[in-house]
């Protein structure tokens, strides 16, 4: 097993926004830290066939759950906001604070740093312009969304987002690790981090694997940032017992109907959206890839929409699953959904297909479910403190996994605000 000593302050088990963004705040200040990322740091290409390893492999990036829901994450630099819809919602401050971490200000520094902003009309998609007129015509509370794009790159009718844009127009969580390494960290891809090595209550580095053979990295501090999934693998591989249980994932399907004149198909997802939040259910726009689209039309046996991309309006249904399940110590996700959750999924298709009804729509019909960020699987308050450190001093986890309560949103502002505020901690200790 080989070893590596160098004197690093700080490693970063993982490159997705919470890994991100802890991993660039130390290195602008000085600190020299080493990023492990299981994936590739090819240069994005927006195509189908890159996004296959990366978002498709089963066991890896693709899971089923024992519903035959479909769970997908991203496993490249910068882990799934590669291929999320970058919308950025409000963290739940209050919720947070009630737990002892308050990141008002983090989440302040964030906005002045990356774009949140909704789209201008001109960057909306046909289908967001029509999904949000047809609900402000019903009375719904519906709005723009937030979106972390630079609008001025941004092409209209484009459909490259969903598996990554090359053009650079969507923010990333690359764009704060190309930051990091700027400043000096480094980063080693392909390379499976195994667990933390433990010595006398503390931590002192972590094992990974790479092209087949171990290595130990070492490093007085370690933050592992490996996603909902991986993380309490991870830890659990090191000796903390109890994580990776009682988590979510926010099912969600999609609704379609034609209508006509709807335009190509093609353009950004999550333009405009209605928020039930005390009911734990969103309703947006969701432009789909043709090919992601022909697969979820096949999972229904619809074989006659297959072909059917232009003129279709898809909305997408997700919702705040209640808190439940296990991850097996292989990596797979055992979770059902409650009756409370089906009933918020049929309640979300009912306000879907009054929207499209509304627009014209005809042959309505509904997806296989699918979830998405899966979260909660290391909670702050059980298995952190306020910190976000575990009972092992100098080890943390900053990632979906920390989140304590149900969610139902996207999660990447909070991740962010996460990592900025544990990067404050670490350069105070």
């Amino acid at each position: 097993m080989s070893a590596t000593r160098k004197d690093y302050a700080v490693l970063v088990a993982g490159s997705g926004p919470g890994g991100a963004s802890v991993a660039r705040e130390l290195a602008k200040n000085g600190q020299k830290v080493l990023i492990l990322e299981w994936g590739d740091y090819e240069p994005v290409r927006g195509t189908f066939l890159q996004a296959l390893p990366q978002i498709f492999m089963p066991g890896k990036s693709f899971f089923i759950t024992g519903q035959l829901m479909g769970m997908f994450r991203g496993v490249t630099t910068g882990g799934s906001s590669l291929f999320y819809s970058a919308t950025a919602f409000d963290p739940p401050l209050e919720m947070l604070k009630s737990y002892g971490v308050d990141i008002h200000r983090e989440v302040d520094e964030i906005r002045d740093e990356v774009p949140v902003a909704p789209l201008a009309d001109e960057r909306m998609s046909p289908a967001g312009m029509r999904f949000l007129k047809s609900a402000l015509d019903l009375g719904y509370d519906a709005k723009k969304l937030n979106k972390f794009i630079f609008q001025d790159k941004c092409r209209k009718n484009c459909d490259r987002c969903m598996f990554g844009c090359p053009i650079g127009a969507k923010w990333t969580a690359r764009n704060w690790i190309d930051d990091a390494l700027a400043d000096g960290a480094e980063m080693i891809n392909f390379a499976k981090v195994d667990r933390v090595i433990i010595e006398k209550g503390r931590t002192i580095g972590l094992r990974y694997t790479r092209n087949g053979r171990p290595h130990n990295v070492y490093a007085p501090t370690v933050v592992v940032a490996a996603g909902g999934i991986g993380s309490p693998l991870i830890l659990r591989n090191s000796g903390i017992d109890g994580v990776g249980h009682n988590f979510f994932f926010d099912p969600l399907w999609f609704v379609y109907g034609t209508v006509q004149d709807g335009g190509s198909g093609k353009g950004a997802q999550m333009c405009a959206g209605i928020h039930f939040e005390e009911d734990g259910i969103i309703l947006t726009d969701f432009n789909l890839d043709p090919k992601v689209k022909a697969i979820l039309d096949g999972q229904v046996l619809r074989f006659d929409q297959t072909v059917n991309f232009a003129n279709v309006v898809p909305i997408m249904i997700k919702v705040r699953d209640g808190l439940g399940g296990r991850i097996t110590d292989s990596g797979w996700v055992w979770k059902s959904l409650e009756a409370s959750d089906k009933y918020k999924l049929r309640t979300g298709r009912k306000h879907a297909r009054r929207i499209l009804e509304n627009m014209g729509a005809r042959d309505i019909y509904i997806s296989w479910l699918i979830a998405s960020h899966p979260g909660g699987s290391v909670k702050i308050g059980e298995h952190l403190n306020d910190q976000l450190q575990t009972r092992i001093e100098n080890l943390y986890v900053c990632d979906c996994s920390v989140i304590p309560e149900e969610l139902g949103l996207p999660p990447t502002l909070t991740l962010l605000a996460l990592g900025k505020r544990l990067a404050k901690h670490l350069l105070v200790e």
